[in-house]
């Protein structure tokens, strides 16, 4: 099957993420993976994509990179389902070697990271997409620069890469403020720029964001679909379901970041309070978990504060 070429203007809308099932032992169970991914694709979500930080593609052995991958890449060929690989790691070794594994897979896209260890100058920057396009052929790519990245990419850095690389067809960023989207402008005009999924309908009025890789999906990926197409049809009554959304993340996401926990963390958690997976808050370790017995709790104020549709019980 040949895969459905994505380019700068059709990527875009609603992606839901693969979360990883850890067991007490710290072991995947790929039962209930089956299950999720089956779950998301009957979601409808406009794709899937896996190994993103809520997938935690950091904390993962190559065995397990090539199954996940695997396993996902054939239940999507089967429904005829857009998917994206997950290819980041911190060193850049490691995502080449996944990158040449996964290419069989024919996914419509890759998703990677740039080398996170010691910041790189542009020139080293530009070496490293050259040589990821040259791995993956002429499956397109996505380049994912988060906050805390190490090398922190700017519009200047967006545009010269989008020159050089001819198959680089979006991006996933923190978002800012009117100013920040403003500046974007230019990108949105070459890039498809993927920003928080509790923005994403600030990003469409102002005409930079064409989607989102969304942590609203984590919380139930039918509701986020629904979201995503309100905002093609009724963008006003997307944006105040968007400042529901915020001030849920307000009142119940952001005092366990204050506390340390990780956005995985905080994005398994928004699982478990939606309920559409078999998927608890467990990390594998180091990192930390937030304890199931804050599910019930949260699941109230979120029945208090979102419409009903965004959730799944």
């Amino acid at each position: 099957m040949t895969a459905t070429k994505l380019t700068s203007k059709s990527l875009g809308g609603n992606w839901g993420t693969i979360l990883l099932p850890i067991n007490k032992d710290g072991s995947i169970d790929f039962s209930k993976l089956n299950d999720e991914i089956d779950y998301l694709i009957a979601a409808g979500t406009d794709g899937i994509y896996t190994n993103g930080t809520a997938g935690e593609f950091y904390n993962i052995t190559e065995d397990e990179y090539d199954k996940i991958s695997e396993l996902v890449a054939i239940k999507c060929r089967q429904e005829n389902r857009l998917f994206q690989l997950g290819v980041s790691h911190m060193s850049p070794i490691i995502t080449a070697g996944r990158l040449q594994r996964s290419v069989t897979l024919k996914a419509n896209a890759f998703q990677l990271i740039l080398p996170d260890w010691i910041p790189l100058n542009r020139q080293e920057q530009d070496e490293f997409m050259l040589h990821v396009q040259s791995l993956a052929k002429d499956t397109p790519l996505i380049l994912y620069n988060p906050p805390h990245a190490k090398s922190k990419l700017d519009v200047s850095d967006f545009l010269r890469l989008e020159t050089l690389v001819e198959t680089l067809i979006g991006i996933k960023v923190a978002d800012g403020d009117a100013t920040w989207y403003q500046s974007m402008i230019p990108v949105a005009a070459k890039l498809a720029v993927f920003v928080p999924g509790h923005h994403l309908a600030t990003g469409v009025k102002m005409k930079v964001a064409a989607g989102a890789y969304s942590n609203v999906a984590c919380l139930n990926p039918r509701g986020a679909q629904k979201w995503w197409e309100m905002m093609k049809d009724d963008l006003e009554g997307a944006l105040h379901i968007e400042r529901l959304i915020v001030e849920f993340m307000t009142t119940v996401v952001v005092p366990f970041q204050k506390k340390g926990f990780s956005n995985p963390a905080l994005d398994k958690f928004l699982a478990a309070i939606g309920g559409w997976a078999s998927v608890e808050t467990r990390l594998r370790g180091p990192y930390s978990s937030i304890e199931m017995s804050e599910v019930n709790e949260a699941r109230k104020i979120a029945e208090r504060i979102l419409p009903k549709f965004l959730l799944a019980i």
